[in-house]
């Protein structure tokens, strides 16, 4: 486990070299927020870093229901049992497992990893704008329908899940990255994913902190230029 910290925000990455999983952990007066639960290996290493800061996990907030993202959720909560759990209403359907599209939504399926057998119900069902602590949740529907990401206001930091990536390259949800194409192929909507990611660019975050990859300074002229490509992309693949 690679360890990070930036302001309020610690990056926990697993398996950083060959296949990186974040989580995220941060500071509040009251506790550690964990952003996203990992896979069910991660559940020690979480624990253990929390431990080393010296506060209680008080909440849990999912940035989306994919395997990766919610993998030790049962697990953390059964350690952590008074701790919120917190995801979109929207995904709150992909954690129960229910793949199914809503009225009014792309006709395009849901794909990657979807879990069948989380039972942990969420406590708070979030919404565009919700607070979370210091955090504001963002809806950035794209990856999966309800994905959502959290910008922390004292930094400025965005923990953007996988609305973005890192690793092989920055790169909108979407866009294959030819040395790390996973996330892209776990995407609902392309078009979607271009919409929030222009979105959470004109936040200007301070930090773009991701699912998979490291943690990125000063990101917004990059982010803008990987939102070009993904639109040179995006009209391109329509001809």
């Amino acid at each position: 486990m690679l360890k990070t910290t930036m302001e309020q925000v610690t990056q926990l990455s697993f398996l950083p070299r060959l296949f990186p999983i974040n989580v995220y952990l941060v500071e509040e007066h009251d506790g550690l927020t964990l952003i996203d639960a990992g896979m069910s290996f991660t559940q020690n290493g979480i624990l253990q870093a929390a431990e080393a800061v010296g506060k209680p996990i008080t909440r849990i907030v999912l940035t989306h229901a994919h395997g990766d993202h919610v993998g030790a959720l049962d697990g953390l909560k059964k350690e952590l049992p008074n701790a919120t759990v917190c995801i979109s209403q929207r995904d709150a359907q992909l954690l129960k497992g229910n793949t199914e599209l809503l009225p009014g939504e792309e006709n395009t399926p849901i794909r990657g990893d979807i879990p069948k057998s989380i039972t942990t119900v969420p406590d708070m069902l979030l919404h565009d704008g919700d607070r979370v602590g210091s955090l504001r949740a963002i809806a950035t529907p794209g990856h999966t329908p309800g994905h959502m990401a959290f910008l922390d206001e004292r930094s400025g930091i965005l923990i953007a899940g996988d609305s973005w990536q890192t690793r092989g390259g920055l790169a909108v949800s979407g866009v294959i990255k030819p040395w790390f194409p996973f996330p892209a192929m776990a995407t609902w909507s392309k078009k979607f994913a271009l919409e929030s990611a222009a979105a959470v660019t004109a936040l200007h975050p301070t930090v773009l902190a991701v699912g998979h990859g490291r943690m990125l300074r000063n990101p917004t002229d990059a982010m803008k230029e990987a939102i070009t490509h993904a639109e040179s992309m995006m009209r391109r693949n329509a001809q």
